[in-house]
C-alpha cells in the first residue's frame, strides 16, 4: 500500500508489476528487492542488473561563472577534469566541516554542472547553493524532470551496446546521445564496483527505457535489482552511505573521503576545520570489519576492545553492517580510534553476546575492471 506522502519514481507500477517490496527510502517509495537481495546482488557481480534510482536528485547550475562557482563551494577540485568528465564530491558545512551530502558533479561547459545528490538532501543542497550564488547564476532543482537508471556488472558494456548507445568511455565520463529519438545522457558512473553505467533520461521515457533494457538483457541473465542489493554492493566496496557513514558528524576526514577534497584550493565550504581537523589528527577513522565469529553487524552496534559481556570498554560504533553475499560473511564499516590497526580483533556486542572482528581496509572483494 502506498503511503500518500511518499513521492514515487516514474517506475512505480513497474515496479509492483514485479511484485516488488516496497519501503521508504529518503521520502521515495522505491524497490528493496524484487526475487530476494542475494540473488540480485550475484547478478550483478556475475552478469547485469538494472537498478532504478529515480529517486537520486538532480539540480543545474548554469549561468555565466557556474563551474567557478561550483569549484569554490564542493569541496573535490574540478579543475581536475573538464567537460566530459564526472567527479565525485562533498558539500560540507561551512562552520563545522561535518558533510551536508556527498555528490556527483557533471561537468558540462564552463557554464553548467549537472548535479546529482542523495535523494533526501537535495533540498538542502540546493538551498545552499541557491543562496551562495552570484548574479548570473542559477541553481534549478529538476528533481523530477528525469530519471536515473543504473545498469551494472560485467556484462554491462555489451548490453547498452545492444541499446545502440556509446558504451566505450573511461570511468567517470559521460555523453549524449539518443536511444529510438529520445535524448540521454549515459554515465560510466556506479554505487557497486563493478562496470557500469547510469542513464540519465527525461521522466516520461523511463519507463520505456526500463523495458528495453530489461529485454536486451534477457541474454546476460539480467535481474531487475531492489536497493537492498544496491546497499549490499556498495558496503562490499566500502562506499560510504550518506546518513551512516557520513554526515554533520562525521567529516571527510574520519571518513576516509579526504581524497575528495581539494586540500590545495584556497576556498571551498569547511576548508577552514577540515585543515585544522587533518592538522591535529581525527578523533576516530572508518574502517572495515570483517566476521571472525559467526555474526551480522548492523547500524549503531558499539565495539569493544575486549570478549567479556559486561565491560565497559566500548571503542567505537558500527556505521554500516550487513552479510555479504559475495563472501558468506559479517562485514561493516565501523569507526574506531585512530590508534586502530589492520589486523586487529575487536568485538561487537551483537544482542548481548561479543563476536570477534577483524579490522581490515576496504574492498572487501575484487570486481571486474573498471
Amino acid at each position: 500500500m502506498t503511503t500518500p506522502s511518499l513521492r514515487l519514481s516514474p517506475l512505480h507500477d513497474r515496479h509492483h508489476a514485479l511484485g516488488a517490496k516496497m519501503a521508504d527510502f529518503g521520502g521515495w517509495e522505491m524497490p528493496i528487492e524484487y526475487a530476494g537481495t542475494v540473488g540480485e546482488h550475484a547478478a550483478v557481480r556475475e552478469h547485469v542488473g538494472v537498478f532504478d534510482v529515480s529517486h537520486l536528485g538532480k539540480a543545474t547550475v548554469a549561468g555565466p561563472g557556474a563551474f567557478d562557482f561550483v569549484n569554490r563551494v564542493l569541496a573535490n577540485d574540478l579543475r581536475r577534469i573538464g567537460p566530459g568528465r564526472a567527479q565525485y564530491t562533498l558539500c560540507c558545512d561551512e562552520a563545522t566541516g561535518g558533510v551536508v551530502d556527498d555528490l556527483i558533479a557533471y561537468v558540462k561547459s564552463e557554464d553548467e554542472v549537472f548535479l546529482i545528490p542523495n535523494a533526501a538532501n537535495t533540498a538542502e543542497v540546493v538551498r545552499r547553493l541557491t543562496e551562495a550564488a552570484p548574479e548570473g547564476v542559477t541553481v534549478t532543482d529538476q528533481h523530477e524532470e528525469f530519471a536515473v537508471l543504473a545498469v551494472q556488472g560485467p556484462d554491462s558494456e555489451a548490453l547498452i551496446r545492444t541499446l545502440g548507445l556509446p558504451a566505450d568511455f573511461d570511468y567517470m565520463a559521460f555523453a549524449t546521445a539518443l536511444w529510438e529519438g529520445r535524448p540521454l545522457t549515459v554515465c560510466r558512473t556506479g554505487y557497486t564496483g563493478e562496470h557500469g553505467y547510469e542513464l540519465v533520461c527525461r521522466w516520461d521515457d523511463a519507463e520505456a527505457l526500463w523495458g528495453a533494457i530489461l529485454a536486451a538483457g534477457e541474454p546476460f541473465e539480467i535481474k531487475p535489482c531492489g536497493l537492498g542489493a544496491r546497499d549490499t554492493l556498495r558496503t562490499e566496496m566500502g562506499y560510504p552511505l550518506h546518513g551512516q557513514d557520513l554526515s554533520l558528524e562525521i567529516s571527510p576526514v574520519q571518513a576516509r573521503a579526504g581524497w575528495a577534497v581539494g586540500w590545495k584550493k584556497d576556498e571551498f565550504w569547511g576548508r577552514e576545520p577540515l585543515l585544522a581537523e587533518k592538522a591535529a589528527g581525527p578523533r576516530r577513522v572508518l574502517w572495515g570489519l570483517r566476521q571472525v565469529d559467526r555474526a551480522i553487524p548492523r547500524p549503531h552496534m558499539s565495539v569493544h576492545a575486549g570478549a567479556e559481556p559486561g565491560t565497559e570498554d566500548v571503542i567505537g560504533e558500527v556505521t554500516s553492517g550487513t552479510f555479504s553475499p559475495t563472501l558468506k560473511l559479517g562485514i561493516a564499516l565501523a569507526l574506531l580510534p585512530p590508534t586502530a590497526a589492520e589486523g586487529d580483533v575487536v568485538y561487537l556486542d551483537v544482542r548481548g553476546r561479543r563476536a570477534a572482528f577483524e579490522v581490515v581496509k576496504p574492498p572487501f572483494v575484487k570486481v571486474s575492471t573498471r
